[in-house]
């Protein structure tokens, strides 16, 4: 580090503590050249997640744009905001395991996977846009699939 008051690269840590909730570490140097003490804090550093869209563009993942989905998805039905901004986060987590880009058909059916837990009138409205029902027998297929054990299919990528 280089010390703010003379810019020497010779510091020693003289104490160090998490700070932010255990998000960062929180760093209390002082300069071996002037003896000047300051703060540093270390944070990770999150790889950029990145959505495939059907047209080949790419685009930062949004959190607030699933959030949005599923509040439209979940209208008038007995789902909180903070149960909505839970399933994003859960969503934006299963993506980055599986690596910094995923498809838009993967982070659908992703989102479909954990609405299905929380609200099947959701899951059932989400799942007509995801899937473009054009007739009332999409709708029948999706509800039979829902009622069985095993969960329906994702579409392919």
């Amino acid at each position: 580090m280089r010390c703010p008051a003379c810019t020497s690269v010779d510091d020693k840590v003289v104490d160090s503590r998490l700070a932010d909730d255990g998000v960062a570490i929180r760093r209390r140097r002082e300069c071996l050249g002037c003896g000047r003490r300051f703060t540093t804090f270390e944070r990770i550093e999150e790889v950029s997640l990145v959505v495939v869209k059907r047209s080949g563009v790419r685009e930062p993942f949004r959190r607030g744009k699933v959030v949005a989905g599923v509040r439209a998805a979940a209208k008038n039905r007995p789902v909180g905001p903070a149960q909505l901004e839970g399933l994003a986060a859960d969503v934006e987590e299963a993506l980055r395991l599986e690596g910094s880009e995923a498809s838009s058909a993967r982070v659908g059916a992703i989102v479909l996977e954990r609405l299905r837990a929380l609200d099947e009138v959701a899951y059932v409205r989400f799942a007509s846009v995801y899937k473009g029902f054009d007739a009332p027998g999409d709708f029948e297929r999706e509800v039979v699939a829902l009622t069985q054990a095993e969960p329906p299919p994702s579409p392919a990528d």
